[in-house]
């Protein structure tokens, strides 16, 4: 690609001499600026995403490419500080916020949330009075997924609306027992960021963390987002079309309750500075002891294409010998991916603006990348062939606080279907991002309760099934959260 039209394009490349690069540096060096482009585009085209974002710092060069429209209707090009919303993202924003306030003798991880927020109550009694903030990061909560009312209920969006009703929350197990990702518990962690700070969550994050690593194109108000480039989501029809996700960050009511968990929007470029701060020793912003504990393992996370473990916030997964760390992000019709590897000082970045393939794409990015600057090659692990008796074994309906899981098998395979509950689409006045139809998956090699699913818009996603002391099939984890048994198939 010419460097005009590389100028043209706003893409970035930071110009470093050869000769102060090491060997293992030009390794990673040798990934192009045309290189990357042509592959964005490409695989842009090939999962259908209006449009796209990425990002790769390697070998100490930072380089953007972007492609496509910001919109189908009202198209605008995708530019390197094109506003996206993150999603799940976010997260990282709100544990690196209580970190800096642990590092200020403010908030203490295993300290019980309780002591910040005490007129927290929860289902289970016991459960309210243990709950640690660290807990909360690296979620072994034990709280379900997200508290999803039917309609607007008071219309009230506040955190401390949010937290009033969390009484309401089912408990799925004992604190500390296990981990299984949990909204409502990031949301319960930007309320303690409000009440030790005195201010509104997005106010806190701003002065704690966004304006010190200078993220200057990082937001939460859509009245800064609305006055710049933004990136509007898009869901597929059942035609094959796709159309406008609406609302914009959220499809559930009280969007400013869910910031904390989900709120943030941000530009490829701004995700690469912050990629930037994490890989460093903090920039006098964290101790950097207090940074790098953020990647050291708190807890197991078993079976998981997010990963083997959690540190604080981040997942942590084994990349060709490599330890990285990430996070995704899925919100109506826009997906968000972040991963790192701090030994080789490498991030990649990828956001798309359509669903449910966006976060196909994302990870076709991320395996480029990894692949191109260090060397990696990862592929998904191949399913053993279908076997009735286990099918049979694990089929029936799983449920959460939002969805329900359904698991079915005709006598040759077996499927996974993901749906928002009827009574909770039914009574939205907003649009909701699609079901997801059945999708065949494979039990893998092993003791027999790990799977993958080999098709569909959660393709490549790996998890396992509960047991009961007994033996009997009590529940199963998909994308890190842990869906209850409800009714086996009959």
């Amino acid at each position: 690609m010419p460097q005009e039209k590389i100028a043209q394009e706003k893409t970035a490349q930071e110009k470093v001499p050869q000769e102060e690069l090491s060997q293992a540096e030009l390794s990673q060096a040798e990934l192009s600026q045309a290189e990357l482009s042509a592959f964005v585009a490409e695989a842009a085209e090939e999962f259908g995403i209006p449009g796209v974002a990425v990002g790769v710092l390697a070998g100490g060069l930072e380089l953007t490419a972007c492609h496509g429209v910001t919109s189908l209707d009202n198209p605008l090009p995708v530019t390197d500080t094109t506003l996206f919303h993150l999603a799940s993202v976010t997260k990282t924003f709100t544990a690196t916020a209580l970190m800096r306030l642990v590092a200020e003798g403010a908030v203490e991880l295993d300290a019980p949330v309780r002591r910040y927020v005490p007129e927290l109550r929860l289902a289970d009694e016991r459960a309210a009075a243990e709950i640690t903030v660290l807990n909360l990061l690296n979620h072994t909560s034990g709280l379900d997924w997200n508290l999803v009312e039917d309609g607007d209920g008071d219309g009230d969006g506040s955190l401390a609306a949010f937290v009033a009703k969390m009484a309401k929350l089912p408990q799925l197990t004992p604190p500390g027992a296990r981990a299984s990702y949990s909204q409502a518990g990031y949301n319960l962690a930007g309320r303690v960021v409000e009440k030790v700070t005195g201010l509104p969550f997005e106010q806190a994050v701003a002065s704690l963390v966004l304006k010190p690593t200078g993220l200057d194109g990082t937001f939460f108000d859509p009245d800064d987002i609305m006055v710049r480039r933004f990136a509007v989501g898009h869901n597929r029809d059942d035609d094959g079309r796709l159309r406008f996700a609406r609302p914009w960050t959220s499809w559930r009511a009280g969007t400013h309750g869910d910031n904390p968990g989900g709120g943030i929007a941000s530009s490829v470029r701004d995700l690469l500075r912050w990629a930037r701060f994490h890989l460093g020793t903090g920039d006098g912003v964290l101790p950097a002891d207090l940074l790098h504990r953020m990647r050291e393992r708190t807890v197991e996370l078993r079976g998981s294409t997010l990963g083997d473990g959690f540190g604080i916030c981040w997942f942590l997964r084994d990349v060709g010998g490599l330890r990285a760390i990430g996070h995704g992000g899925s919100g109506n019709g826009q997906f968000a991916e972040l991963l790192l590897v701090p030994e080789r000082d490498f991030a990649v970045v990828s956001l798309a603006n359509a669903g449910p393939d966006g976060y196909r794409f994302n990870q076709a990015v991320v395996r480029w990348a990894l692949e191109h600057c260090l060397g990696v090659a990862e592929r998904d692990p191949e399913p053993i062939p279908y076997e009735a008796a286990r099918a049979r074994e694990v089929a029936g309906r799983y449920t959460n606080d939002v969805m329900n899981l359904d698991i079915e098998t005709d006598g040759s395979r077996l499927t996974l279907a993901v749906g928002i509950k009827p009574e909770i689409r039914g009574s939205a006045n907003t649009d909701m991002p699609p079901d997801y139809p059945p999708a065949a998956m494979g039990f893998l090699p092993g003791d027999g309760d790990e799977y993958i699913l080999v098709e569909g818009g959660l393709t490549g996603q790996r998890g396992f099934f509960s047991r009961g002391s007994d033996g009997a099939i009590t529940g199963v984890d998909l994308a890190g959260r842990l869906f209850t048994r409800l009714t086996p198939s009959s």
